[in-house]
């Protein structure tokens, strides 16, 4: 499965790499974006390519880049990462928060409910003792369940969900992304399960975003990307739901107000009718790029 680059033209408008430059891809992924930006800063320009899934990194060292430098971490972890590794002169930094096609055909993560796995939706599966979608539907209480199907999914049914959730688990230990969505599928109304959007999409959402602490990543990596670039330097963030889109805008007017950067799209970028058509996963896509204040 080839992961497309979403909203890769308008990634290298935004960011404008050139010749020596470098730059940070804190969600290298594939690596679509990256060699793209890579293959404009030509002959000495770096990218620190980031990911938090060890088989995207393992897949992108077989390409023998030697200008691209790959981490295996979080990128909440940013600063340290920058640190490390003493990457310095950033022209620009990208955070591409989609999933990749990979984690939903073939990770066997239980990312995706069209496909009997097991509820993992961990990105990084090596960290054993770490939270799992199955803990949280079989050991959470329904109340924090509901919360999380709220707040991350904006659930419109999660009272429901949860509650159902609790009963059935009582019964046999729910383990598969099957049997989660035939518990979400038994308890909707009929009515909410011919909706353009799959009944059990925004409960996956919310499940993976708690396994995953995603929101809270995002905030915690956002002021970092600030203090990592160089004067001039331009972030570029591509967001695919309403909660991260909201997190990103409201920290760009903010930093706005600070006089830390200066944005550069007044409404979110979306791709073309014609980039939805090749690439269908694209048509949630929302890219914001802001400019670093020369101070």
């Amino acid at each position: 499965m080839i992961h497309i680059p979403v909203l890769k033209k308008e990634v290298i408008e935004y960011l404008n790499p050139k010749v020596n430059q470098n730059f940070i891809d804190c969600t290298v992924g594939g690596g679509g974006h990256a060699l793209s930006i890579l293959s404009l800063t030509d002959p000495k320009g770096k990218l620190l390519g980031i990911d938090w899934d060890k088989k995207a990194i393992d897949d992108l060292e077989i390409k023998n880049e030697k200008r691209l430098i790959l981490v295996h971490d979080n990128f909440a972890n940013l600063e340290e990462i920058v640190k490390e590794h003493n990457f310095q002169d950033i022209s620009g930094v990208l955070l591409d928060l989609g999933m990749s096609s990979w984690h939903l055909e073939e990770s066997g993560k239980g990312f995706s409910f069209q496909k009997e796995e097991p509820l993992d939706m961990r990105y990084d599966s090596n960290q054993e003792d770490s939270l799992t979608a199955e803990v949280i539907v079989n050991q959470y209480p329904q109340e924090q369940i509901e919360n999380i199907l709220k707040e991350y999914g904006e659930e419109r049914f999660a009272r429901r969900i949860a509650k159902r959730i609790v009963e059935k688990r009582r019964i046999k230990p729910i383990k598969t992304t099957f049997q989660l969505t035939e518990i979400i599928g038994g308890i909707v109304p009929s009515w909410y399960k011919r909706k353009r959007i799959h009944f059990a999409t925004r409960t996956f959402q919310a499940l993976r975003i708690a396994v995953n602490n995603e929101l809270d990543n995002l905030q915690k990596v956002l002021p970092q990307v600030i203090e990592t670039l160089n004067p001039g330097g331009k972030i570029v963030v591509i967001s695919f739901h309403s909660l991260e889109d909201r997190i990103v805008k409201n920290f760009f007017k903010e930093q706005k107000k600070n006089n830390s950067i200066e944005i550069l799209t007044k409404k979110p970028i979306q791709p073309s009718l014609e980039e939805i058509s090749i690439n269908h996963r694209a048509r949630s896509a929302k890219l914001r790029a802001a400019i670093k204040n020369i101070n």
